[in-house]
């Protein structure tokens, strides 16, 4: 039987009324956007499929904001007002969890991503929320 290549990690928001549990690997690919959004916030992006997020307390008190297209899911806490997750339009099919949300420090493979011209960028997501094979 071979080890779990995930481990489960806990995050939320500042004030402890939504928290969340993402699987993670040892080394996690992670995103620095330069979109409006991520630019004013410092969000930085976990993708993960949707078999490796749960939220574990507070969806009740998660507001959502929905600008441009529409399709991503700005999920915050109505409290607080900290995005720690989201449903991207890059991958509506996962989660993007924000790295600064995460209780511990994850081993970020950190790479910039150019979300001022997302149109022509946003292909170079797509695998990060497929399950894995």
């Amino acid at each position: 039987m071979t080890p779990d290549p995930f481990t489960w990690r806990a995050g939320g928001c500042h004030c402890g009324g939504v928290r969340f549990e993402v699987a993670l690997p040892q080394v996690v690919e992670a995103q620095s956007c330069n979109c409006s959004m991520c630019a004013k916030t410092g969000y930085i992006h976990v993708i993960v499929p949707e078999s490796r997020f749960r939220v574990t307390k507070g969806m009740e008190r998660l507001a959502e904001y929905t600008f441009n297209s529409r399709v991503a899911k700005h999920l915050f806490c109505s409290e607080c007002g900290i995005k720690s997750f989201y449903r991207p339009r890059s991958n509506p099919d996962g989660w993007s969890v924000n790295a600064r949300c995460l209780d511990e420090a994850a081993n970020l493979d950190l790479t910039a991503f150019d979300g001022q011209n997302w149109e022509a960028n946003a292909d170079q997501l797509a695998h990060l929320s497929l399950e894995p094979s």
